[in-house]
């Protein structure tokens, strides 16, 4: 007999057969299987669906775990992105900086240069000066 010990109902249709309810219900306990307690089957199917539920758990917990892997990649290359930006700014910042103190510093060689060259012109006229004064004391 069936479990619920309640009337079958078909969900298909069913064609007019001279089976009474009573005979539907032999005809379908043949196909249920026998009762008996403690027996190796019983004993099986416990560890068959125990295993069942531990590998269904593990790929519960595998798609999880590469959830949180495809997150964690996710936000370390989010990261990535905005620390390469940043790096950009104070490349940029750099190079400008960089080219401010090489025009300077191009700047200071021509005063440099400008300066040397007086200053090779004063002392040039100070020798025609020691000259003058040599040539004065010796008349």
């Amino acid at each position: 007999m069936l479990p619920s010990q309640e009337a079958v109902q078909f969900h298909y249709p069913v064609l007019e057969t001279e089976f009474t309810p009573d005979e539907i219900q032999e005809l379908l306990s043949l196909f249920e299987l026998p009762e008996t307690p403690n027996s190796g089957s019983e004993v099986s199917n416990p560890s068959i669906s125990s295993a069942d539920e531990k590998k269904r758990k593990r790929k519960i917990s595998n798609r999880e775990s590469a959830q949180r892997s495809r997150l964690r990649k996710k936000r370390h290359v989010e990261d990535l992105t905005k620390q390469v930006n940043q790096l950009k700014i104070v490349n940029q910042d750099l190079k400008n900086r960089l080219g401010s103190t090489l025009d300077q510093c191009n700047l200071l060689w021509r005063y440099n240069d400008q300066l040397r060259s007086e200053s090779v012109a004063l002392l040039a006229r100070l020798l025609d000066l020691y000259q003058f004064l040599g040539s004065m004391q010796s008349c």
